[in-house]
């Protein structure tokens, strides 16, 4: 006759609390060994379903673990009763996902200060040179923007026409509610694309100069006189796929806007300067599982957003030429035409180790210009115009795409 001596391990333990498993099972009482019957296996069986301690596969609930561990468990019958601390042992010897404890990632729930590098005067003399505030102005000839807006628009638009897709299927031969609800009261047998080569004549009105106007930020009598200059058959489009032009016209049109802009963007410093709370006044965060343990930065993790960060990070830290580094916070950013731009690192190199002590990196996976979207490519170019004015020749701002390209540029 089998007996509860020793619980079980999880793989060999049952997994079902039901009449079967507890029949014939034997409870070590001190009064001696009682076993328990068809008729005691049967009570046990139904007491765990009528207070919901077991569900419909026979399996043990978290509701039973949670009112073990509150001492809310519901009485017994008068039959178990008597002998409730064993028969609860025997229940416990049945394996339950619902008991096994919440696996947590080990870094989580750690804190995470401004460390001493933080205040290194190596840091704290690269922060003064790069704290200043400071505004744009662009200046340039709406004429000069409408030319090229007009030649890109008539060589590069391309505008995607529409498709339409047949579905063909039948209905299963018992479609009960539940499968209708769900979607799965049909059996897709054929799917067909085609392209609908007629012209859209849809009842669906545009504001075409309006629109295009909200996307670029350009006057409705520039981009009027944009759309007015270019073929015929560019224009033509619009007819082909309204949706997706006024999409690329948009597209093309800002990344003109932000060629003329670069040409012509300065940067003028301010009489304010960002304060040292920022790098403390974000949200905390809690989630640790893409943070690298540093030494070398001002806070003991690093948050990285990608592999290329990762990576990047692990050997700045390891880096015998590097003295501090920090991550800098979003509060820190860059005004551009184009959109605020917050460069990713802020370095500080060893005291001739390197050409350059001072640096300003940008951290991408690729640096090809044909890769890069034009609004980052753009926002690169500003923040190349703004440390070039705001720092001089004292801090070094680039992109880069890993460790070594880094060191190169600084030598």
């Amino acid at each position: 006759m089998p007996q509860i001596g020793f619980r079980e391990g999880g793989s060999a333990r049952p997994h079902k609390a039901d009449e079967a498993y507890f029949t014939g099972k034997v409870l070590k009482t001190a009064a001696g060994d009682v076993p328990v019957t068809p008729t005691m296996a049967k009570l046990l069986a139904r007491y765990l379903i009528k207070n919901d301690y077991t569900d419909t596969d026979d399996k043990i609930t978290t509701t039973y673990h949670d009112a073990k561990q509150a001492g809310t468990l519901a009485p017994l019958p008068p039959e178990l009763a008597p002998h409730a601390t064993h028969v609860f042992q025997l229940v416990d010897s049945v394996f339950s996902a619902a008991q096994l404890p919440e696996i947590e990632d080990g870094r989580k729930g750690q804190k995470n200060p401004l460390n001493a590098n933080f205040q290194k005067k190596e840091f704290q003399a690269l922060w003064s040179r790069i704290h200043q505030k400071a505004v744009y102005a662009v200046q340039f000839e709406t004429a000069e923007l409408i030319s090229k807006c007009v030649v890109e628009l008539d060589t590069a638009l391309r505008v995607a026409p529409l498709q339409y897709v047949v579905q063909r299927g039948e209905q299963i031969a018992e479609a009960s509610y539940e499968t209708l609800k769900a979607g799965e009261a049909f059996r897709l047998n054929e799917t067909q694309t085609a392209q609908l080569k007629t012209s859209v004549h849809s009842a669906v009105q545009y504001d075409l100069i309006g629109k295009l106007t909200e996307e670029t930020k350009l006057t409705r009598a520039t981009v009027g006189a944009i759309l007015k200059q270019i073929k015929p058959s560019a224009f033509g489009l619009y007819r082909v796929n309204p949706e997706d032009f006024l999409r690329n016209v948009a597209r093309l049109i800002n990344e003109q806007k932000a060629t003329v802009i670069i040409e012509h963007l300065t940067y003028r410093a301010i009489d304010e300067a960002y304060g040292v709370e920022i790098f403390t006044e974000e949200k905390e965060r809690k989630d640790f599982s893409r943070a690298v343990r540093t030494n070398h930065h001002i806070f003991d993790y690093v948050f990285t957003d990608s592999i290329t960060e990762r990576t990047f990070v692990e050997l700045l830290d390891s880096g015998t030429e590097v003295e501090v580094y920090a991550k800098l916070p979003k509060a820190f950013s860059i005004p551009t035409p184009v959109g605020n731009y917050t460069p990713d690192w802020a370095i500080s190199f060893k005291q001739g180790s390197v050409k350059h002590i001072y640096f300003i990196a940008e951290t991408k996976g690729s640096m090809s210009s044909m890769e890069l979207r034009p609004i980052e490519e753009t926002k690169i170019k500003c923040a190349q115009k703004f440390f070039a004015k705001i720092t001089s020749d004292q801090v070094k701002y680039a992109a880069v795409d890993s460790y070594n390209k880094l060191m190169e540029l600084v030598h």
